[in-house]
C-alpha cells in the first residue's frame, strides 16, 4: 500500500514542471490536395437516383451541368441556391469553375448530387476547409430513396379501397 499515491491536483497527472506547458498531442494529419494533371479535383456526388461527376478547378465561378450553363439546366432558383451552398458556406463565391455531368432521377435529386459533388470535390481541392463542410452535413451522402411497390398493394404501402361487396 506504500507505493499508492494520493493526488491533489491536476498538476500531480501530467508530471510536468509548474510553468511549463507541455507540448499538445499531435492532431490528425491533414488531407494532402488532391487534382488531376490539369489541376482539377474530381469527385461523384449521389442523391436518390442521380449520380453527378464533379470537376472543381481556380476560375471565375462558371457552374456548367451536361454542358449547359446552371441557369439553363436549373431553372428554379432553388435548385441553383442548393448548388451554390458549398461556396457560400466556405466564402469562396465565384472563384471556383465547376463542370458536372448528370444522370438518372430527377431534377431535384440532380441538384442534390451535384451539391455532394462539388462538396467531396472542394474538400479534395482544399483539405482545410473539410471540417466547415462535413459539419453542415455536405459530405454526406443522404442514403434516402423512394420505396419500392409492393405485390398486392396500391403504391409502397396504400392498400386497395376496401369494398364490403
Amino acid at each position: 500500500m506504500a507505493d499508492e499515491q494520493t493526488m491533489t491536483d491536476l498538476k500531480d497527472l501530467g508530471g510536468a514542471v509548474e510553468g511549463t506547458v507541455a507540448p499538445a498531442a499531435p492532431t490528425a494529419p491533414l488531407r494532402e490536395k488532391i487534382v488531376d494533371k490539369q489541376g482539377r479535383a474530381y469527385a461523384t456526388g449521389r442523391r436518390k437516383d442521380a449520380v453527378a461527376r464533379v470537376w472543381v478547378k481556380p476560375g471565375t465561378g462558371k457552374i456548367t451541368v451536361n454542358g449547359r450553363d446552371q441557369e439553363v439546366y436549373f431553372a428554379r432558383p432553388t435548385l441553383r441556391l442548393v448548388i451554390n451552398q458549398p461556396f457560400g458556406l466556405t466564402e469562396r463565391t465565384g472563384q471556383y469553375d465547376v463542370i458536372a455531368t448528370v444522370k438518372g432521377g430527377g431534377l431535384s435529386g440532380q441538384a442534390g448530387a451535384v451539391l455532394h459533388g462539388i462538396a467531396q470535390a472542394l474538400t479534395r481541392f482544399e483539405p482545410a476547409l473539410r471540417s466547415p463542410v462535413k459539419a453542415a452535413g455536405f459530405l454526406t451522402r443522404d442514403s434516402r430513396a423512394v420505396e419500392r411497390k409492393k405485390y398486392g398493394k396500391a403504391k409502397a404501402r396504400r392498400s386497395f379501397q376496401f369494398s364490403k361487396r
